[in-house]
């Protein structure tokens, strides 16, 4: 059972883990991740024991690690479901959530284990803003008339104030 405290440390933490597990995550937190590759590799357990595993690979980090998660038949029969494909390869650029579960028997015994949430991310729409990137491509499309404040915000999070920036 892990604390319920955030700022203490689970022992598992004091170890050098080449991969994700259920001491990865907060209390009851949940984490989006990119996938950037997922492949078949050969992973040493702690008893030193070799076996193949399918290890996916991610563009963001869990609390300050990055690290890549060995995906267990149940997780990659989720991400099979969330995205209509068994291909590996069809995974790269999927966005995944992890969480963990608690009491799963596992190895002879009940544990926590990381688990995908059975539903698609919703991706958060970018900021639009006189900083982003973005806000000159903005200004001329509002200036020829081919974007609007409703055009922008199916794709942007604007305020009527840096709209009426871009107007100017």
């Amino acid at each position: 059972m892990k604390n319920q405290e955030t700022t203490l440390t689970h022992w598992k933490k004091n170890f050098n883990y080449d991969y994700l597990g259920s001491y990865s995550l907060l209390e009851n937190q949940e984490v989006t991740l990119t996938i950037v590759n997922v492949k078949k590799e050969v992973v040493k357990s702690t008893g030193g024991r070799k076996e193949d595993c399918t290890v996916a690979y991610f563009k963001e980090a869990v609390n300050g690690e990055s690290k890549p998660m060995i995906l267990n038949k149940t997780n990659c029969k989720i991400i099979e479901k969330l995205y209509g494909t068994p291909y590996i390869e069809d995974w790269k650029g999927k966005q995944i959530t992890i969480f963990v579960q608690d009491g799963i028997e596992a190895f002879g015994e009940l544990v926590d284990a990381l688990r995908i949430k059975q539903i698609i991310p919703v991706k958060k729409k970018p900021e639009l803003n006189p900083k982003s990137n973005k806000w000159d491509g903005a200004k001329d499309a509002v200036k020829n008339g081919t974007a609007t404040f409703e055009s922008l915000n199916k794709h942007y999070i604007i305020s009527q104030e840096n709209f009426d920036l871009l107007c100017g």
